[in-house]
């Protein structure tokens, strides 16, 4: 698909296209959405370095990337930050991807940090998506899977009531406790859900509450695939 594509004028073009869109002089942080195959991921970096360089983009940053791809682009063009999925019941990026943004610099940024709204604690098995949304084929949003989920939220609720959080406080407040350089980026359509996010800065989890996440979730199986 088109949208996918990163060759190296491929890249220039849409940063030329969103200048004149945004009206900037330079976009803040160009993103690799998705990482092309087709495309050598130095190409990727090269290009992009050649708009830093312009002064057209000031930071260069990778979605969804693995280790290996990262130290290859950071190689040629230092990374600023990293994209993935992460959240408490996806935590595939703590195997590699984290340690390598650590000891690289390079920031970390969560998206889904809920659990596509499943950790807010507010879908239950008679939730009903529109077939327009993501989450009607995701098999974790099933009604089975719902219920059997239901674990999670169990515990999130545990612990916000000890804090005195919602149980998507929590999920973010999580997040940030496990290194000062994540930055997770829950969306919302709603002010009421927005201000509750940015609650989740005042939720103090201690080593203690860590642990007993960790532990609980040890012991529970997320029934579902993350796509």
């Amino acid at each position: 698909m088109e949208r996918f594509q990163s060759r190296p004028e491929r890249i220039k073009q849409v940063a030329e296209a969103s200048l004149k869109r945004l009206r900037v002089e330079a976009i803040d942080l160009l993103y690799q959405h998705r990482v092309d195959l087709d495309v050598p991921i130095e190409e990727v970096a090269g290009a992009v370095k050649e708009l830093i360089d312009a002064g057209k983009v000031k930071h260069f940053g990778l979605s969804e990337a693995s280790a290996e791809i990262i130290r290859r682009a950071h190689a040629v063009q230092p990374v600023t930050a990293v994209q993935s999925e992460y959240s408490l019941w996806w935590r595939a990026p703590e195997e590699d991807v984290l340690p390598t943004c650590e000891e690289l610099g390079i920031g970390f940024v969560p998206y889904s940090p809920l659990g596509r709204g499943y950790l807010t604690g507010k879908i239950d098995e008679h939730t009903t998506f529109d077939s327009s949304d993501l989450r009607s084929r995701n098999s974790r949003f099933t009604p089975e899977a719902i219920t059997s989920n239901q674990a999670v939220i169990d515990l999130l609720a545990r612990i916000g009531t000890q804090k005195h959080a919602t149980p998507a406080q929590v999920a973010l407040a999580w997040l940030l406790a496990q290194k000062p350089w994540i930055v997770p980026i829950p969306g919302s359509r709603k002010i009421e859900r927005l201000e509750e996010n940015i609650g989740a800065v005042q939720v103090e989890l201690t080593e203690g509450d860590l642990r007993e996440i960790d532990h609980a979730m040890s012991t529970i199986t997320v029934l579902g695939d993350r796509y």
